[in-house]
C-alpha cells in the first residue's frame, strides 16, 4: 500500500511513519505546511516527496491511504479531502472538534466507500483487549457505571499548539481526556448518551507555574485546563469523567478507567478484576500479558481494514463521543 502522511509532528515521526514502514507499507509522501519540517521528516525516513499542501499531495500521488496528524481544527477538512481522493484514512485523536464535524466526516467516508479509523491507541493495548474479551464473554455482566480519569499534576505540553483553542478546539478534554473517555465508552459498547452535565474551566493554566511537560505561555493559554462531567446513557448506565492538564493532586499522571458490572468490576490501568464467587470476594490480575506496541497494532489493524469492506463503526462512535464533548463544552 502507498501511504501519505499529512502533518509531520511528533506523533507522525514517533508512531505513524515508523510503524507503517515496520508493517511493510510504502510511505511515499509527506505533507507539512512548514516545508522545513516536512523535509526533515522525509530525510529521517527516506521518503521521496514532500508537499506543502494537502491538495498538491492528493493530486500528484497515487495513494491507498493517509494518516492525518495535524492540529484538531484541521482534521475535518483534511480527512474529507483525502476520502474524496479515494484514500482510506487514519486520523489522530480527537476525531474532530464537534459532533457536526464528526458527522460530516462519517458521511464523507460512506460516500467515498472508504474506511475511516481514529487514533485511539489505548484500545490496542494487550490489557485493554483482554478486558474487552472478558466483557464480551459476560464476565462482568451488565456494565452500569464507569469512571474515566485523565489527570496530570502539571502537564500542560510546552510544545506545539496544545494551548491554542483556535487550532486545537479545546484543551484537557480534547487533548488527552478523550483517550480515557473513548476507552470507557469502547469497553461499555458505546451506549447512546441521553443526558450530559459538564463543566470546564481555566484555573491554573493562565498563570505561571512549574511545568512537568515543558514551559507554556500563560498569556496565550486559551483552552480549558479542567473538564468534568457526568453522562447518563439510554441503557441506564452512567459515566463520570474527570480530566485536567494541571491539578493539585499526588500522582504526576493518572490515566485510568473503572468499570462496575452486575457480575464483576474492573480497573485499567493496571488491570484488576473484582468478582464474587463461592461465597468469597476475589481480586484478579493477569500473571502474564504479552507486551505489544499499541501504535504498531493500531497501524496494522488499519492496514488490514483497508483490505476488507470499508468500516464506518469508528466514525459512528466519533459522533457519539463528540456529542458528549459538545455537551461538556456547553455547545449543544
Amino acid at each position: 500500500m502507498n501511504i501519505g502522511i499529512i502533518g509531520t509532528g511528533g506523533i507522525a515521526t514517533s508512531a505513524h511513519i515508523p510503524q507503517y514502514i515496520a508493517a511493510g507499507a510504502n510511505v511515499v509522501a509527506v505533507m507539512n505546511r512548514t516545508r522545513e519540517r516536512g523535509e526533515a521528516a522525509a530525510r529521517q525516513f527516506g521518503i521521496e516527496r514532500v508537499y506543502g499542501t494537502v491538495e498538491a499531495m492528493l493530486e500528484n500521488e497515487t495513494l491507498d491511504a493517509v494518516s492525518v496528524c495535524t492540529p484538531n481544527a484541521l482534521h475535518k477538512e483534511q480527512v474529507i479531502a483525502a476520502l474524496a481522493a479515494g484514500c482510506h484514512v487514519l486520523c489522530e485523536k480527537p476525531p474532530a472538534i464537534s459532533a457536526r464535524e464528526a458527522m460530516e466526516m462519517l458521511e464523507a467516508a460512506k460516500a467515498a466507500n472508504r474506511t475511516l479509523h481514529y487514533g485511539f491507541h489505548y484500545r490496542h493495548r494487550s490489557d485493554t483487549q483482554l478486558l474487552k474479551r472478558m466483557i464480551e464473554a459476560g464476565e462482568l455482566g451488565h456494565l452500569y457505571a464507569a469512571t474515566a480519569l485523565a489527570l496530570r499534576r502539571r502537564g500542560i505540553p510546552g510544545w506545539g499548539v496544545f494551548t491554542d483553542k483556535e487550532l486545537q478546539g479545546g484543551g484537557a478534554l480534547l487533548d488527552h481526556g478523550v483517550h480515557m473517555l473513548d476507552l470507557a465508552l469502547y469497553l461499555m459498547g458505546y451506549p447512546k448518551p441521553v443526558d450530559v452535565i459538564g463543566h470546564i474551566g481555566q484555573y491554573l493554566g493562565t498563570r505561571p507555574g512549574v511545568g512537568l511537560m515543558g514551559t507554556w505561555d500563560p498569556d496565550t493559554f486559551s483552552v480549558e485546563d479542567t473538564a468534568r462531567a457526568m453522562v447518563k446513557f439510554e441503557n441506564g448506565a452512567s459515566l463520570l469523567f474527570d480530566g485536567s492538564f494541571m491539578a493539585n493532586v499526588g500522582p504526576r499522571d493518572t490515566m485510568r478507567v473503572e468499570l462496575r458490572g452486575t457480575e464483576g468490576g474492573a480497573t485499567l490501568f493496571p488491570l484488576h478484576v473484582h468478582t464474587e464467587a463461592y461465597g468469597a470476594l476475589f481480586d484478579q490480575t493477569p500473571a502474564h500479558l504479552e507486551h505489544v506496541d499499541p501504535y504498531a497494532v493500531q497501524i496494522q489493524t488499519f492496514l488490514d481494514a483497508c483490505q476488507r469492506e470499508p468500516e464506518f463503526e469508528q466514525g459512528e462512535q466519533a459522533v457519539i463521543l463528540h456529542t458528549i464533548t459538545d455537551r461538556i463544552y456547553g455547545e449543544a
